[in-house]
């Protein structure tokens, strides 16, 4: 995915950080690519295949969420398992 296609679909915006900040480690990943997919699409994610790993690594940039890495979210590595296709 391009750039600026990241920037614009994947940022986390200000009023979203408030929501996302009542999470915890991971989970905090998982909730907020769950809620930019959501905010994109208009539903959730079928699978991990649905998103792209330079997304869950923008997501997970210090920037966005600090603290955060993609390795560290389960939620990134194993959506696939969770989800019933």
């Amino acid at each position: 995915m391009h750039i600026d296609e990241l920037v614009e679909h994947w940022t986390i915006l200000d009023e979203e950080r408030d929501l996302i900040a009542g999470k915890r480690d991971a989970t905090r990943l998982g909730f907020a690519i769950l809620l930019k997919f959501y905010t994109q699409h208009g539903r959730f994610p079928r699978g991990r295949s649905e998103l792209a790993d330079d997304v869950v690594e923008h997501v997970a940039k210090p920037a966005q969420l600090p603290g955060m890495a993609a390795r560290s979210c389960p939620f990134a590595r194993s959506f696939e398992g969770r989800v019933a296709g």
